[in-house]
């Protein structure tokens, strides 16, 4: 199996209120082949991130209701959306205060309208590889927890055979134990704990 159909999809989050620019945002990273969701304000937006996980959201600032400002605010007061790095889409006429007042809502970047379709696709690409990183660490993590807790589940099985006086395989299992919680301490130590 390939690698390009090995790895994990990433979708992205398309939010703007004008049709044309969710057109000419899916002309631009369709190439990617990842999946790509669209929502029409920052109501949709809050919706769609709290069904599935996004790589990376792609704000637009200026839509009524809820703006690109206050959507970003939302998502970053989740805990479950807060990681979601945004970057912000606005158009050149914006005011000057709007990329400064983007980076403090908390995006990770700031592009304005029209962009540069080669520079979008490859800051989109950057965050689609975190992503994926990102939950390939999780996963790894997971599995060492998982062998954390067997190893933990062996030691404490050793001590209850230990304290309940059986004493007959008292030297294997005193080495078993011993062995045990050498790799535990190690495990906790990889930790930082």
């Amino acid at each position: 199996m390939s690698e390009a159909t090995n790895r994990e999809r990433a979708s992205i989050l398309l939010v703007d209120d004008m049709e044309d620019n969710l057109l000419a945002l899916e002309a631009v990273l369709g190439s990617l082949n990842e999946p790509l969701v669209r929502a029409r304000s920052g109501e949709e937006a809050m919706r769609a991130l709290l069904r599935q996980r996004f790589a990376v959201v792609l704000l637009d600032i200026g839509m009524p209701g809820m703006d690109g400002f206050e959507t970003a605010a939302h998502i970053k007061r989740l805990d479950q959306t807060k990681d979601v790095p945004i970057i912000f889409l606005t158009g050149a006429d914006s005011d000057e205060g709007y990329a400064f007042r983007g980076y403090a809502t908390g995006a990770a970047d700031y592009l304005t309208k029209p962009f540069d379709p080669w520079v979008l696709r490859a800051k989109v690409t950057v965050f689609l590889e975190l992503h994926r990183k990102n939950r390939q660490l999780e996963r790894l993590l997971a599995r060492e927890e998982e062998r954390f807790d067997e190893l933990a589940d062996q030691l404490r099985a050793i001590e209850t055979g230990i304290t309940s006086g059986d004493l007959r395989d008292a030297p294997e299992l005193r080495e078993q134990l011993s062995q045990l919680e050498t790799l535990l301490r190690d495990m906790r130590g990889d930790r930082g704990a």
